[in-house]
Protein backbone atom coordinates (compact mmCIF):
# COMPACT_ATOMS: atom_id res chain seq x y z
CA UNK A 1 0.00 0.00 0.00
CA UNK A 2 2.78 2.39 0.83
CA UNK A 3 4.50 2.12 -2.33
CA UNK A 4 1.27 2.52 -4.56
CA UNK A 5 1.13 5.57 -2.29
CA UNK A 6 4.71 6.72 -2.88
CA UNK A 7 4.13 5.83 -6.85
CA UNK A 8 0.83 7.99 -7.18
CA UNK A 9 2.42 10.76 -5.29
CA UNK A 10 5.95 10.76 -7.31
CA UNK A 11 3.61 10.60 -10.49
CA UNK A 12 1.70 13.45 -9.43
CA UNK A 13 4.18 15.58 -8.71
CA UNK A 14 6.05 14.62 -12.56
CA UNK A 15 2.65 15.01 -14.00
CA UNK A 16 1.15 17.94 -12.21
CA UNK A 17 3.49 19.82 -10.06
CA UNK A 18 6.55 19.93 -12.77
CA UNK A 19 4.47 20.82 -15.55
CA UNK A 20 2.48 24.19 -13.46
CA UNK A 21 5.64 25.42 -11.93
CA UNK A 22 7.61 25.42 -15.42
CA UNK A 23 4.13 27.30 -16.73
CA UNK A 24 4.03 29.63 -13.37
CA UNK A 25 8.17 30.00 -14.51
CA UNK A 26 7.17 31.14 -18.24
CA UNK A 27 4.20 32.93 -17.07
CA UNK A 28 6.03 34.68 -14.62
CA UNK A 29 9.39 35.49 -16.95
CA UNK A 30 6.55 37.24 -19.59
CA UNK A 31 5.39 39.93 -16.79
CA UNK A 32 8.79 41.06 -16.13
CA UNK A 33 9.44 41.48 -19.78
CA UNK A 34 6.42 42.92 -20.31
CA UNK A 35 7.04 45.44 -17.55
CA UNK A 36 10.92 46.38 -18.47
CA UNK A 37 9.19 47.26 -22.26
CA UNK A 38 6.69 49.73 -20.37
CA UNK A 39 9.41 50.90 -17.95
CA UNK A 40 11.68 51.55 -20.85
CA UNK A 41 8.97 53.29 -23.11
CA UNK A 42 8.11 55.01 -19.77
CA UNK A 43 11.67 56.55 -20.20
CA UNK A 44 10.92 57.73 -23.90
CA UNK A 45 7.85 58.72 -22.54
CA UNK A 46 10.05 61.49 -20.03
CA UNK A 47 12.65 62.30 -22.88
CA UNK A 48 10.23 63.32 -25.36
CA UNK A 49 7.94 65.40 -22.51
CA UNK A 50 11.50 67.35 -21.79
CA UNK A 51 11.41 68.34 -25.62
CA UNK A 52 8.64 69.11 -25.63
CA UNK A 53 8.72 71.86 -22.90
CA UNK A 54 11.99 72.62 -24.24
CA UNK A 55 10.32 73.39 -27.35
CA UNK A 56 7.64 75.80 -25.48
CA UNK A 57 10.74 77.83 -24.78
CA UNK A 58 12.32 77.59 -28.36
CA UNK A 59 9.59 78.61 -29.70
CA UNK A 60 9.02 81.80 -27.72
CA UNK A 61 12.62 82.87 -28.22
CA UNK A 62 12.32 82.46 -32.29
CA UNK A 63 9.36 84.42 -32.45
CA UNK A 64 11.03 87.46 -31.22
CA UNK A 65 13.13 87.04 -33.96
CA UNK A 66 11.10 85.76 -36.51
CA UNK A 67 7.59 87.36 -36.56
CA UNK A 68 7.16 86.48 -40.02
CA UNK A 69 7.53 82.56 -39.49
CA UNK A 70 4.53 82.35 -37.81
CA UNK A 71 3.31 79.47 -40.07
CA UNK A 72 6.09 77.37 -39.20
CA UNK A 73 5.72 78.52 -35.97
CA UNK A 74 2.55 77.99 -35.04
CA UNK A 75 2.49 74.35 -36.38
CA UNK A 76 5.67 73.09 -33.75
CA UNK A 77 3.53 74.46 -31.43
CA UNK A 78 0.32 72.74 -32.73
CA UNK A 79 2.17 69.62 -32.71
CA UNK A 80 3.59 70.13 -29.04
CA UNK A 81 0.08 70.20 -27.93
CA UNK A 82 -1.05 67.46 -29.83
CA UNK A 83 1.81 65.33 -28.20
CA UNK A 84 0.76 66.79 -24.97
CA UNK A 85 -2.39 65.47 -24.97
CA UNK A 86 -1.64 61.99 -26.53
CA UNK A 87 -1.15 59.08 -23.64
CA UNK A 88 1.77 57.45 -22.97
CA UNK A 89 0.08 54.40 -23.05
CA UNK A 90 -0.67 54.66 -26.82
CA UNK A 91 2.47 54.27 -27.67
CA UNK A 92 1.89 53.93 -31.31
CA UNK A 93 0.44 57.76 -31.28
CA UNK A 94 3.13 59.06 -29.07
CA UNK A 95 5.85 57.60 -31.63
CA UNK A 96 3.60 59.42 -34.52
CA UNK A 97 3.65 62.08 -32.68
CA UNK A 98 7.85 62.03 -31.67
CA UNK A 99 8.28 61.69 -35.67
CA UNK A 100 6.55 64.29 -36.57
CA UNK A 101 7.61 66.82 -33.90
CA UNK A 102 11.14 65.91 -35.24
CA UNK A 103 10.44 66.88 -38.55
CA UNK A 104 8.85 70.47 -37.34
CA UNK A 105 12.45 71.02 -35.39
CA UNK A 106 14.15 70.60 -38.38
CA UNK A 107 12.07 73.31 -39.63
CA UNK A 108 12.38 75.65 -36.73
CA UNK A 109 16.35 75.49 -37.12
CA UNK A 110 16.11 75.98 -40.74
CA UNK A 111 14.32 79.33 -40.11
CA UNK A 112 16.68 80.50 -37.12
CA UNK A 113 19.95 79.98 -40.14
CA UNK A 114 17.88 83.13 -41.35
CA UNK A 115 17.62 85.51 -38.47
CA UNK A 116 22.04 86.07 -37.38
CA UNK A 117 20.80 87.68 -34.16
CA UNK A 118 18.62 84.81 -33.22
CA UNK A 119 21.76 82.65 -33.79
CA UNK A 120 23.88 84.65 -31.83
CA UNK A 121 21.44 84.94 -29.18
CA UNK A 122 23.08 82.82 -25.82
CA UNK A 123 18.92 82.03 -25.01
CA UNK A 124 19.05 80.53 -28.43
CA UNK A 125 22.19 78.46 -28.19
CA UNK A 126 21.47 77.21 -24.81
CA UNK A 127 17.94 76.01 -25.81
CA UNK A 128 19.45 74.35 -28.67
CA UNK A 129 21.99 72.72 -26.79
CA UNK A 130 19.64 71.50 -24.28
CA UNK A 131 17.63 69.86 -27.46
CA UNK A 132 20.30 68.46 -28.73
CA UNK A 133 21.30 66.69 -25.52
CA UNK A 134 17.99 65.55 -25.09
CA UNK A 135 17.95 63.88 -28.35
CA UNK A 136 20.84 62.14 -27.74
CA UNK A 137 18.69 60.83 -24.61
CA UNK A 138 15.66 60.27 -26.75
CA UNK A 139 18.03 57.69 -29.04
CA UNK A 140 19.12 56.37 -26.38
CA UNK A 141 15.72 55.57 -24.55
CA UNK A 142 14.86 54.06 -27.98
CA UNK A 143 17.84 51.83 -27.95
CA UNK A 144 16.87 50.76 -24.69
CA UNK A 145 12.84 50.40 -25.45
CA UNK A 146 13.85 48.19 -28.65
CA UNK A 147 15.93 46.27 -27.11
CA UNK A 148 13.65 44.91 -24.31
CA UNK A 149 10.80 44.43 -27.02
CA UNK A 150 12.96 42.56 -28.68
CA UNK A 151 13.41 39.95 -25.61
CA UNK A 152 10.02 39.68 -24.61
CA UNK A 153 8.88 39.22 -28.28
CA UNK A 154 11.30 37.24 -28.81
CA UNK A 155 10.10 35.16 -25.21
CA UNK A 156 6.80 35.96 -26.54
CA UNK A 157 7.43 33.83 -30.06
CA UNK A 158 9.66 30.84 -29.15
CA UNK A 159 8.34 27.50 -28.37
CA UNK A 160 7.26 26.49 -26.08
CA UNK A 161 6.55 29.45 -24.51
CA UNK A 162 4.31 30.61 -27.60
CA UNK A 163 1.98 28.36 -25.92
CA UNK A 164 1.94 29.72 -22.81
CA UNK A 165 1.76 33.37 -24.31
CA UNK A 166 -0.84 32.14 -26.52
CA UNK A 167 -2.80 30.65 -22.97
CA UNK A 168 -2.54 34.40 -21.43
CA UNK A 169 -2.79 36.40 -23.94
CA UNK A 170 0.64 38.03 -24.03
CA UNK A 171 1.08 40.18 -27.46
CA UNK A 172 3.92 41.16 -29.02
CA UNK A 173 5.08 44.90 -28.34
CA UNK A 174 5.88 47.57 -31.64
CA UNK A 175 9.32 48.20 -32.20
CA UNK A 176 10.09 51.99 -32.27
CA UNK A 177 9.79 53.24 -35.47
CA UNK A 178 12.00 56.56 -36.17
CA UNK A 179 10.95 57.87 -39.59
CA UNK A 180 14.17 57.79 -42.20
CA UNK A 181 16.34 60.97 -40.75
CA UNK A 182 15.08 60.91 -37.11
CA UNK A 183 16.94 58.83 -35.93
CA UNK A 184 19.92 60.97 -35.85
CA UNK A 185 19.27 64.14 -33.61
CA UNK A 186 18.80 67.37 -35.49
CA UNK A 187 22.58 69.35 -35.31
CA UNK A 188 22.54 72.87 -36.81
CA UNK A 189 25.64 74.23 -36.20
CA UNK A 190 25.39 78.33 -36.33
Amino acid sequence: MFEVLTIVAIAFFVLVVVPLLVVAGIYNSFVSNRNKVRESFSGVYVQLKRRADLILNLIETVKGYAKHERETLEKVTELRTSFMRTSPDDRVKVMEQDNLMSQALKSVFAVAESYPDLKASTNFLKLQESLEETEDQIAASRRIYNSNVNDYNTSVQQFPSNIIAGMFSFKEEPFYQAEAGVENAPRVVF
